[in-house]
């Protein structure tokens, strides 16, 4: 017998008509307990962009919702059913709570999850995955390590406007995650609520209390309004008021082109290195105005996280590379390879290479040589807007050497062929702020120094001692502080 259809979740006709062949794994909802309807993102409503301001007392800036935010897209870590089951948990929440957020996956999390979950879910086909995301997610919240925070920001690397990232630390590596998923109740309702002027009573806790004791000087709008839709909210609509608001660390992000011979840009031809994660799709279609592209032409640049690499791949013999900084020739680099690295990639391939430690908000690049011939070429940390230039010498033997941008995506360059990186320029607009990465902060949990300025590095400067081992002293154990 043929499964009843529920008229109540049934796609609408105009949809159901304009859907193609590769949308077959949209599933109509059955009146069977376990089959659910996957529907379709494109029908979602567009973005909520935040307003980010800055304050007096804190380097690190104000997260204000103009009203409610209502598209958010879950990503939990791949290939762990563990952090899958905790992501239903939390989708579960999310709907019971806010009635009116959307909850979007990945369509390969989502064909996995949708039949766990009572409630309809959204997702996307995988090449329209990266354009349709950056048009209509409100926020990204992160299950994972410090790879799904950069999964999650790979999918708006040809975009100039990035949803905040709210991230839960589940991984092997935290570093850049900022919440345990134990308080994921009071760190979603934080970042949901923040902006809205009414008061909070059930939020207790000493990074919010520290908080709620900030003046007015903060910085916050004062011709801030909230949205009537916040009390749909259970709880009466409580939130944390316009001087308690989630903070955001904007990191910068590195632009990069990738140039053939006679000078054209070729970033179309950079492909995702992995099918473990198929919603990257090809870098083609464009939609924000700043890069001046139609959905035929290639994006003029992407952007990178945490860094580009150029290395010898499978060659035998070390790579030659000729680094140019500004238009000036700086060196004949002999070495593995180089990298190119944001203060956030800092922490990563970079470390490894033997580069420096950054602090995320220090506004700056580094160049690091892999593994070089010459002892006197050490790291260098340039300023942000510095324009480097990586050209393969011709002394390279005519090998092709493996660009890769992020580990996520590769290309092959050849003697005259350039890699041009750039970093981001983070810019205040009368629409808000463009560019970078917005993650969610923890407000500072120790009251502000006499200067009246709060302390910001809690996260940073605990990930250096507690993941890092910053300076582990050897033979003795670690007191704590």
């Amino acid at each position: 017998m043929m499964p009843l259809r529920h008229p109540c979740w049934r796609l609408p006709l105009w949809t159901a008509t304009r859907l193609k062949p590769h949308h077959r794994w949209l599933r109509s909802f059955s009146a069977s307990a376990v089959h659910w309807q996957m529907l379709d993102a494109a029908t979602l409503e567009d973005r909520v962009v935040p307003h980010y301001q800055q304050s007096k007392t804190s380097s690190l800036l104000s997260l204000y919702w103009p009203r409610p935010p209502r598209n958010v897209l879950l990503m939990p870590k791949l290939h762990a059913p563990r952090v899958t089951l905790k992501a239903v948990e939390f989708a579960k929440h999310i709907y019971n709570n806010y009635p009116e957020m959307k909850l979007v996956f990945e369509s390969h999390v989502a064909r996995d999850i949708h039949e766990t979950l009572p409630f309809p879910i959204y997702t996307t086909d995988p090449q329209n995955a990266p354009a349709l995301f950056a048009k209509k997610i409100d926020l990204v919240t992160t299950m994972g390590g410090d790879g799904t925070i950069l999964r999650a920001a790979s999918l708006f690397s040809m975009h100039n406007s990035v949803p905040p990232i709210l991230s839960f630390s589940m991984g092997t590596l935290g570093f850049l995650g900022e919440w345990k998923f134990d308080e994921y109740k009071r760190a979603w309702r934080e970042c949901y609520m923040s902006g809205c002027s009414v008061p909070v009573e059930d939020l207790a806790h000493p990074h919010t209390c520290t908080a709620a004791a900030a003046s007015a000087c903060d910085g916050a709008p004062t011709d801030f309004v909230p949205h009537p839709a916040w009390d749909a909210v259970r709880g009466n609509g409580q939130c944390m008021g316009p001087n308690r608001t989630s903070k955001i660390l904007l990191r910068n992000r590195l632009r990069v082109g990738v140039y053939d011979s006679r000078g054209r840009c070729i970033n179309e031809q950079l492909l995702p290195t992995s099918t473990a994660e198929p919603d990257l799709g090809p870098p083609m279609a464009v939609v924000d105005n700043d890069n001046r592209s139609s959905p035929s032409q290639p994006p003029p640049y992407l952007h990178a996280i945490n860094e580009v690499s150029i290395d010898r791949g499978s060659h035998p013999h070390l790579a030659i590379i000729d680094i140019f900084v500004n238009g000036h020739f700086l060196t004949e680099a002999v070495a593995d390879g180089i990298l190119i690295s944001t203060p956030t990639g800092s922490t990563a391939y970079s470390l490894s290479a033997g580069g420096s430690i950054v602090h995320p908000l220090v506004k700056s690049l580094l160049i690091t040589p892999i593994s070089p011939r010459s002892l006197s070429f050490r790291p260098l940390v340039l300023p942000l807007h510095t324009k480097v230039v990586l050209k393969l010498s011709r002394r390279n033997r005519g090998r092709d050497l493996p660009v890769s941008i992020d580990g996520k995506r590769r290309v092959a360059v050849t003697i005259g062929m350039e890699v041009r990186v750039e970093g981001e320029r983070l810019e205040k607009g009368p629409d808000g702020w463009r560019g970078g990465v917005p993650c969610v902060i923890r407000a500072s949990s120790r009251r502000q120094d006499g200067n009246g300025v709060a302390e910001d590095d809690d996260s940073w400067v605990g990930g250096l001692n507690g993941l890092l081992k910053f300076n582990y002293p050897f033979g003795e154990p670690v007191e704590e502080p």
